[in-house]
């Protein structure tokens, strides 16, 4: 039976909710799955505070929405296939990881459904997580701009993150306390369309921006750059908005179909530690 004691509280901006009522270190049954999922499709971003879980449990709770994804490029934590460590040092000065708009992974052929991470070491200030919800946007959108896109197909690639030469490439890693490994492989290519229906849900929305989408299909640069730019301003207003404020113990699970993420920094001089894993396309 499901558990009648879930609560499902939505967080009052353009997406996101909070769930209590369980224990994520305790297998969920069908019915607990079946009610996550729902209000996972309905907020697209779910915060489960007060969680003391492992990385066992973190990767059950993870099996239990799909299998897992493969993370390229950034290595997983000793003894582990599936849990990456997203980590910055005290006294580290790279460029802060993840801090543009972007859907996780979205330069692949099956990109994956969804991410879960979880805070182990939290600073007491700053490294707010945010989130855009892209239904909303599209919704939103201008008339004109959304018929420049309609039918549109964007070009995606790792390249200009991973590759050799790339933002986290082999002149960023050896000052960077996170695992990355840059390769070549990231200069291959995928093509998704800029607008296309949830695969769950059906609702149509947004899909990737900027940074991993280098072109679209059938235009010169020097049309689709201008043009995705102006997108990525609208995709990612305040008004699409919702804003995590990490506690320690809290598991965050995201539709990376729904929404595009970005870090944001505030915490020099604190250690930052959260596990993360990924949940595979259905």
């Amino acid at each position: 039976m499901t558990d009648a004691t879930i609560t499902v509280t939505p967080s009052g901006q353009a997406c996101g909710a909070t769930v209590t009522g369980l224990d994520l270190s305790r297998p969920l049954d069908p019915g607990q799955v079946a009610e996550i999922r729902a209000a996972w499709l309905e907020h697209h971003v779910l915060a489960f505070p007060d969680q003391v879980i492992s990385d066992d449990d973190q990767e059950r709770f993870t099996l239990a929405f799909g299998g897992f994804g493969e993370d390229p490029f950034i290595a997983p934590i000793p003894g582990r296939q599936h849990v990456i460590a997203v980590k910055r040092l005290a006294g580290e000065t790279s460029p802060l990881f993840a801090e543009t708009w972007h859907s996780d992974w979205s330069f692949q052929a099956r990109p994956p459904a969804g991410t879960c991470l979880y805070g182990i070491t939290i600073p007491p200030v700053g490294g707010d997580t945010l989130f855009a919800n892209q239904h909303a946007a599209l919704d939103a959108m201008p008339a004109d701009l959304r018929a420049r896109i309609e039918g549109r197909v964007a070009i995606h690639s790792a390249k200009r993150a991973y590759a050799p030469e790339g933002s986290y490439g082999e002149g960023d890693v050896a000052r960077r306390s996170m695992d990355i490994r840059p390769s070549r492989e990231a200069e291959a290519t995928q093509r998704h369309p800029l607008i296309r229906p949830h695969p769950e849900t059906g609702r149509h929305g947004l899909f990737g921006c900027i940074g991993y989408i280098i072109g679209i299909e059938g235009m010169d640069d020097e049309e689709a750059m201008p043009l995705l730019l102006e997108l990525y301003r609208w995709q990612g207003q305040e008004r699409f908005q919702y804003r995590h404020r990490w506690r320690k113990n809290t598991l965050l699970m995201w539709d990376n179909r729904s929404v595009l993420h970005a870090a944001t920094g505030g915490y020099d001089g604190h250690d930052r530690l959260l596990h993360r894993t990924t949940i595979a396309a259905a």
